[in-house]
């Protein structure tokens, strides 16, 4: 598990730590470094094509001894182990070494950095018809899930059904996801209705149905990436299913939980909403908050604040947040 990410001149982040868990949570205003601590992970695996100054804190690109770094913190059978990456102008120093001299480097830490993705769904990506191939993976904007599903069908037809009765639970209205080939070589899914068993293409489905099927498939594949983060997973979802979105984000996370026996995944997810934030109120360990003020941007678990037990008590935690009391706001210059 990643512990944390440490940030020296990373954009917004010019000397931040990100506190990490199991699942984490981040809330607050925009530009606050939520989206940037999750390009570190391209930064560290030198997937970045940005230049020095396009990466570097503003008002630092014309000092030649400034470097940005990153490095992660983590947790592997007991023992912490260091991952960075350093950038001095054009000159890159990488390493991944550990923490305690002579030990080796777990190669389940680099499946996790490699195997990390984002999630930003797009619904016109998701019902656009996919080329079919073996092991198709879902795009960061949900593309390809007609192709993953269909595998997800193929290979593990009990995670299927298990997937469909879940939908129906979550919208009651459908009862089970149907396949069609709209072309040689190409694939779409069909979701049908409970009653009459009329079928819908993509295309004619909300934008929160197809982003609910998304978050679904994700929660029930087999195997899931190791790492993974939602963008605003509240995006285009009725209040009514953000309870169901948490629980999708906490079967990935807390397998056991949920009878399942795959490995955990360590889930990160940023959001502006007081009413996905309400779900957590019993879980101020698992939320962060991102603050910017003229140092930068930092972030702060809530569990740390002091006082937190009185500052929670009698008031829905969103709109304890939205009042300004906990941080992590947009504040006027």
């Amino acid at each position: 598990m990643i512990r944390s990410i440490h940030f020296q001149n990373f954009k917004a982040l010019r000397d931040a730590t990100l506190p990490l868990g199991p699942f984490t949570l981040i809330l607050g205003p925009n530009g606050s470094g939520k989206s940037t601590a999750m390009q570190a992970f391209d930064f560290v695996l030198d997937r970045d094509p940005s230049s020095f100054s396009q990466i570097v804190t503003a008002g630092l690109e014309e000092d030649l001894n400034t470097s940005v770094s990153v490095h992660f913190k983590w947790l592997e059978h007991g023992k912490e182990w260091v991952t960075s990456a350093v950038l001095q102008n054009m000159r890159r120093l990488q390493q991944h070494e550990p923490e305690e001299e002579g030990g080796l480097y777990p190669d389940s830490l680099r499946d996790s950095l490699y195997g990390f993705r984002s999630f930003s769904f797009d619904a016109k990506a998701i019902a656009t018809p996919v080329q079919t191939s073996p092991n198709p993976q879902l795009g960061p904007d949900g593309s390809n899930l007609a192709g993953v599903l269909d595998a997800l069908r193929d290979s593990h037809p009990e995670k299927f059904e298990e997937l469909n009765r879940e939908l129906h639970r979550w919208l009651p209205e459908f009862d089970r996801i149907l396949f069609e080939t709209p072309a040689a070589g190409k694939k779409t899914f069909l979701v049908r209705t409970k009653l009459g068993h009329y079928s819908y293409r993509p295309a004619d489905l909300s934008q929160g149905v197809l982003f609910a099927l998304a978050f679904l498939t994700l929660a029930y594949l087999p195997t899931p990436p190791p790492v993974v983060c939602f963008e605003e997973p509240d995006r285009g979802i009725h209040p009514r299913l953000l309870i169901d979105i948490r629980d999708a984000m906490y079967r990935l996370a807390f397998p056991q939980n949920y009878g399942e026996t795959r490995q955990p995944v360590q889930v990160i997810a940023t959001t502006h909403s007081p009413y996905l934030l309400d779900l957590y109120k019993e879980h101020p360990e698992q939320i962060v908050i991102a603050h910017k003020d003229e140092k930068g941007a930092h972030f702060e678990r809530l569990s740390e604040k002091p006082h937190i037990t009185e500052l929670l008590e009698g008031a829905p935690l969103g709109d304890i947040w939205f009042s300004g009391i906990l941080g992590g706001v947009p504040v006027s210059p």
